[in-house]
């Protein structure tokens, strides 16, 4: 199971790995995840089917864009590629810890926000959210991106899984309401920024994971820190110190989150339509 990972491992590296040690560690509810030791180095591995290949370059591709930025710490890719058992992305293993300096994830994000793209909103290859294909085509119109790239692509899944509204469609057509006097600068994003995709290591120093990396609207990830609960308020103060927000984003969360519910749904079903179709409502009520 592991000849072809420490070989591939060896030649990205150009230092000689064998795994000593493996066990498994949490890794989210998509993968199967692994700590892989060696005589002096330890890697993070996860390993899915064949079919998942191209998932996993896709989010070790994100992580280097992140990287590129020079804005906030990722956990560095090593390789990815499919063997007999399936497929498999190697990052490295980062000790990490929940004693998050929230002041400090505040203004790192605002840093990586202010990396925009000349071609405007989407990115250079398609990506996932969860398992959910994400679609990144590249649009100068940020409200004509996410209608289309964004919710469009989710409400069409979800109708296929069988959760229908009225709603859909007039909501799509109504998006262009939110933006009369806001016009968002492209921003690389994490995409899919919840506390489960963000730690500290034991300096303190914040580090993010599992992007679904593109350049959009920044308001999109803070939208999605406030669906599960929200972060600390010196989090937000810290962020809005740096890169601070537009006034209209409180009437716009709801509509970036409602693209994860409905995300949500179509990954696990359950109460998720009826949530989104809460949020759809008030949406529309607030046009």
């Amino acid at each position: 199971m592991w000849e072809s990972i420490q070989k591939h491992i060896t030649q990205t590296t150009g230092q000689a790995f064998t795994v000593k040690t493996h066990r498994s560690v949490a890794g989210g509810c998509i993968n199967q995840a692994w700590r892989i030791t060696g005589a002096d180095h330890a890697y993070f591995v996860k390993r899915n089917d064949s079919s998942k290949v191209s998932m996993f370059e896709a989010e070790a591709f994100g992580l280097l864009e992140i990287e590129a930025a020079q804005a906030i710490r990722i956990p560095h890719p090593i390789c990815w590629g499919t063997d007999s058992a399936g497929a498999y992305l190697v990052l490295e293993w980062i000790d990490l810890n929940r004693n998050q300096n929230w002041t400090a994830l505040g203004q790192k994000l605002a840093a990586l926000h202010q990396v925009s793209h000349p071609l405007g909103f989407g990115w250079t290859r398609e990506n996932t959210i969860g398992s959910t294909p994400q679609i990144n085509t590249w649009h100068q119109d940020w409200p004509t991106f996410f209608a289309e790239c964004r919710l469009q692509a989710q409400i069409e899944c979800a109708q296929k899984k069988g959760c229908y509204s009225k709603g859909f469609v007039i909501l799509l057509e109504a998006i262009p309401e939110f933006f009369k006097d806001y016009q968002p600068q492209s921003s690389l994003v994490h995409g899919d920024l919840w506390s489960g995709n963000i730690a500290s290591i034991a300096s303190g120093e914040p580090i993010i994971f599992d992007p679904a990396v593109y350049f959009g609207d920044r308001e999109v990830d803070i939208a999605m820190t406030e669906l599960f609960g929200g972060f600390p308020g010196e989090f937000y103060r810290a962020y809005d110190q740096t890169f601070p927000l537009d006034k209209g984003y409180t009437k716009r969360k709801n509509l970036y989150n409602l693209y994860h519910v409905l995300n949500h749904f179509n990954l696990f079903g359950g109460g998720y339509a009826s949530q989104a179709e809460r949020m759809i409502q008030q949406l529309l009520r607030s046009i």
